[in-house]
């Protein structure tokens, strides 16, 4: 690759980083952002594959656990799974994460808090649906007040199926998903900006106390 493409798409990357705020309080500019997302398009060749492969090995997860969903993420940091040699570390908060697992059910309420979760990951991010209630609503699937499919709200690029699944079929998910980063297939970020107004308004059905800004980032 030339040098004058290079910085060219460094310049890209660059521009596609910074958040807008104008029109909003002072004391919100420095949480929320006012532009609707973008989609950002991926770099060409071989820099593309490096990209990709430096995602897939280096996964850091914030965990999204609602009750038994949560259960099964445990065992994946003993010694006898040991995620750290697949290169999976959990993170605290959703800024140093780009791999969202959500476990178990997910009710009306913590919705707001997902999409919050979800929107404030930084690029790219890759959704990963742990558990039947995530698919379908498991053994809630006529509850009032949980929704049947995730991917109704936000994008999904892995679903593990079971009640619970083992932390067997944890690593197999993962390494499912490090193997799709790599052949550049997982494009829920891009999804989730192309048909935001239909993510959206699926969110705003469900959640009825909307008391929060439309972006998040």
């Amino acid at each position: 690759m030339k040098k004058d493409e290079m910085n060219e798409q460094i310049a890209q990357i660059d521009k596609a980083m910074r958040l807008g705020n104008e029109g909003l309080s002072d004391d919100q500019k420095a949480y929320f952002c006012d532009q609707r997302p973008e989609r950002i398009d991926p770099y060409h060749g071989i820099l593309e594959r490096f990209a990709n492969w430096a995602r897939a090995e280096s996964l850091w997860i914030l965990g999204f656990g609602t009750g038994c969903g949560a259960i099964e993420l445990r065992p994946l940091m003993t010694s006898r799974y040991d995620m750290y040699r697949y290169g999976i570390q959990p993170r605290p908060t959703p800024r140093q994460a780009g791999v969202f697992v959500i476990g178990g059910y997910a009710s009306v309420k913590t919705m707001k808090r997902i999409v919050r979760s979800y929107e404030q990951m930084q690029g790219p991010k890759f959704v990963l649906g742990l558990g039947s209630c995530t698919i379908n609503g498991g053994m809630y699937w006529d509850s009032y007040n949980t929704i049947n499919r995730l991917d109704h709200y936000i994008p999904v690029d892995i679903y593990i199926a079971g009640c619970m699944p083992r932390p067997e079929a944890l690593l197999a998910g993962f390494n499912r998903l490090k193997e799709m980063i790599k052949a550049g297939q997982c494009d829920g970020m891009n999804s989730y900006a192309e048909n935001f107004d239909w993510y959206k308004k699926n969110q705003k059905q469900i959640i009825k106390h909307w008391n929060m800004p439309d972006y998040n980032w």
